[in-house]
């Protein structure tokens, strides 16, 4: 591995971020999403202190074993121009930091990302209950019915004081369907004190939303959220969202 490589995912990889469930690690996501075809290894680790870099190229290899990832292989061309225009920046490392943030600020990326969890502990008979945080009605009446159809308990909130009321109220949530874009609260805000809070910290999350970055991705699972899905999304993709980060079988 050389500073000037660049590596993207594979197919397999695609089907890791975008086919609705996964194994991977916290770490591993995060090493997944920064591989743009793009940014080079020197690029992207150039401003991370030494550990984490470490820890990050440790991961690039392995997910490279694994054929998660490969390497790009830029044509003469391309590989001149980017030399050309490394040289003439005049703070080489702030200039990767630049590229950096606007590779992962870049927009319209996809993610269908769940991880698996243990089952959900319930009752025979007994519905799991869902909070959706959506502040748009149709998609939140859309989502709602979605999950009642397929035997879920729902209720939904909208704003910051809707938010507060529902996740306290009893029973307490099987899982959190969250949006990051509130009229009056951020929902990577929400998922950090939910997260800090003795009772829900344990609450599965899945961001559900149209802030469609690396950086808003990495952001959420970063913060602990168990999935992150793009809007527009697919309903058979949210329904396996949710079953996976509960632990409950594929409906067949």
């Amino acid at each position: 591995m050389y500073p000037e490589d660049i590596y993207a995912m594979t197919p397999l990889g695609e089907t890791e971020l975008r086919g609705g469930a996964t194994r991977l690690s916290a770490a591993e996501i995060n090493v997944l999403v920064r591989l743009d075809g793009v940014l080079t290894v020197e690029q992207l680790v150039g401003k991370m202190a030494i550990p984490e870099s470490r820890a990050f190229l440790s991961v690039v290899r392995e997910l490279l074993e694994r054929r998660l990832v490969q390497k790009v292989e830029l044509d003469p061309f391309t590989s001149r121009w980017n030399a050309d225009v490394q040289k003439l920046a005049r703070k080489p490392g702030q200039a990767e930091a630049d590229a950096s943030l606007a590779s992962l600020q870049r927009a319209g990326f996809h993610v269908e990302i769940a991880r698996e969890r243990t089952p959900a502990q319930r009752r025979p008979g007994q519905a799991l209950n869902v909070v959706v945080v959506e502040d748009d009605p149709q998609l939140a009446s859309f989502t709602s019915t979605l999950l009642e159809l397929s035997g879920f308990a729902v209720r939904h909130a909208a704003n910051r004081a809707q938010v507060v009321q529902e996740i306290r109220r009893p029973p307490r949530p099987d899982l959190i369907l969250l949006d990051v874009v509130l009229p009056d609260a951020d929902g990577f805000d929400i998922l950090l004190r939910v997260r800090q809070h003795p009772v829900l910290c344990e609450v599965p999350v899945i961001m559900l939303t149209g802030k469609a970055t690396r950086e808003a991705v990495l952001k959420g699972i970063a913060n602990g959220a168990d999935g992150y899905i793009t809007k527009p999304f697919e309903p058979h993709a949210l329904l396996r969202a949710v079953r996976t980060v509960l632990g409950l079988p594929e409906e067949k």
